[in-house]
């Protein structure tokens, strides 16, 4: 529940609660497979090799399907904003249609799985659409539907949608769906289990050995011996693939509330104008639908959050007659330098290490792509778009230059940059209550926060993974590094990644 606005958080994590906790391996283990990550890829990876038989372990820090794929729009299409007309340009036409052919097999898997587990998540089909309601853009809108087409999906440019307001068009693709991402990856890690797999919760991995068997070792010193390792993490937790210098992290807002029945788009809609604006509807109850919109994406660490949560609220409100705010959270995203998902090997030097990330906001048909395409790897199966997603690639990010430097170009600003930004007259006197501040104390530049109570905390402002400072986000009472997305509580405990150790503790 946020304190200062009444509404509460994560809309899938409040209704589908999670069962006991699943402990820490209390000793060393051995498995055929170990799964670092409990969110929608890690959980696939996992219960497709389960299913065919593998001795598999899941290692999750937190809690199951807790991160970002607890806190996503729910939307699984293979239409991704405008990325066939890119990829067309970048990748060729093959990329673009090896690209729609795993996205649309992705889906199709989803409803597969929902079938043969008979899971309940709220699963509906719906079509897609990327619209604009600027006329200038209706030529690139063209362009998407013509390349989308060619790609192999059933693409058509349309100007009347369900939405409450006029656009000057969208592609729409047809027999895409939507559902509850925690209650199917819940009953994915039910299955999992029954299937001789196992899940360790609150069991944070922070190193390991590449070999034979690979060795990942815990936070709490426990060691875990495993033929093959998936990294699934979200933002890769191991630096030495260098898979930092391809990712940019990116926070993105989410305010959801009921409306009328009647009123709610059954259509799923996006559009890049206005710092992106996507909406859908779920299942609610009382003649009711929840609408979900998602926008005002910025890098963390860099943004006054309460301002973006109240302009997005007041645009729903706007275009949306009764709409009723009664939740708001935020996700994060990875989006790669080459516009596509890393899927596959860890490293070029990897055998058996294996990397999911950078999804670019589409982490659900992405993660379940990736899930089967590891399995596949694993079983040393031939897959036609394992190329097209190989971490290891060089020529994409060669084609692509500009958008790699521009990314380092970033995270050397924030690095250099904010060491001299920080250095300002606040000290700890001036931080008000909820709150926080980088401030010099003993010649330390010390990320402070004061509390409700007016008790102030101090730890180390340098992130943990590569040394960026982290500034504080009060919406969400967290401080955040803008250079990789690590983000930590106000006594300095991780919240997420790439990071694996907490902030360091400092005295006032």
């Amino acid at each position: 529940m946020n304190a200062e606005t009444g509404i509460q958080g994560s809309y899938w994590l409040q209704t589908a609660p999670p069962p006991a906790p699943a402990p820490p391996p209390s000793e060393d283990l051995t498995v055929d497979v170990a799964v670092v990550g409990g969110g929608i890829a890690g959980l696939s990876a996992a219960w497709e090799l389960a299913r065919e038989g593998r001795e598999v372990a899941v290692l999750e820090a937190d809690r199951l399907a807790a991160g970002v794929t607890g806190r996503t729009s729910a939307k699984l299409t293979a239409l991704h904003t405008l990325i066939y007309d890119h990829l067309r340009r970048t990748r060729g036409p093959e990329g673009a249609r090896l690209y729609a052919q795993s996205q649309a097999a992705a889906i199709r898997h989803a409803a597969q799985v929902v079938d043969e587990l008979c899971i309940d998540c709220d699963w509906e089909e719906a079509a897609a659409h990327t619209y604009a309601e600027d006329p200038g853009r209706v030529a690139e809108l063209k362009a998407e539907v013509e390349a989308a087409r060619d790609a192999g999906l059933p693409a058509e440019f349309v100007t009347e949608t369900d939405l409450p307001f006029p656009v000057a068009g969208a592609v729409r693709v047809a027999d895409q769906a939507q559902f509850h991402p925690r209650k199917y990856l819940l009953a994915l890690a039910d299955d999992l289990r029954r299937r001789g797999g196992t899940v360790y919760e609150g069991t944070r991995v922070v190193g390991l050995t590449e070999g034979e068997p690979c060795v990942l070792t815990t936070d709490a010193g426990v060691s875990v011996r495993a033929g093959e390792v998936i990294v699934a993490t979200h933002y890769p937790i191991f630096d030495r693939a260098l898979l930092f210098t391809r990712l940019s992290p990116r926070r993105e807002l989410v305010v959801a509330g009921t409306v009328a029945e009647d009123l709610a788009p059954r259509g799923m809609y996006i559009t890049t104008e206005q710092s992106t604006r996507s909406v859908r509807s779920a299942p609610y109850r009382d003649g009711k639908r929840l609408l979900i919109v998602t926008g005002e994406h910025f890098t963390p660490g860099t943004a006054d959050v309460e301002k973006r949560f109240d302009r997005l609220s007041a645009w729903a409100s706007d275009r949306f007659r009764g709409f009723t705010p009664t939740h708001r959270w935020a996700t994060q995203d990875n989006d790669s330098t080459d516009s596509v998902p890393l899927v596959g090997p860890l490293h070029p030097g990897s055998r058996h290490t294996y990397v999911a990330t950078g999804f670019g906001g589409w982490g659900l048909s992405g993660g379940i792509m990736a899930g089967r395409l590891l399995s596949d790897l694993v079983n040393d199966r031939p897959v036609p778009w394992a190329g097209l997603y190989d971490p290891r690639r060089l020529a994409s990010v060669a084609r692509e230059g500009t958008s790699f430097l521009k990314h380092q170009a970033q995270v050397a600003r924030h690095f250099v940059g904010d060491r001299l930004s920080s250095v300002t007259g606040t000290s700890p006197a001036d931080i008000a209550p909820g709150d926080g501040a980088v401030v010099r104390v003993g010649g330390h530049q010390c990320a402070v926060h004061r509390d409700e109570s007016g008790r102030l905390r101090a730890v180390s402002a340098r992130c943990t993974h590569l040394g960026c400072l982290v500034a504080f986000n009060r919406a969400e009472q967290a401080w955040e590094c803008p250079c990789h997305g690590s983000r930590f509580a106000p006594d300095g405990s991780i919240l997420q990644g790439p990071a694996v150790r907490p902030l360091e503790q400092r005295d006032l």
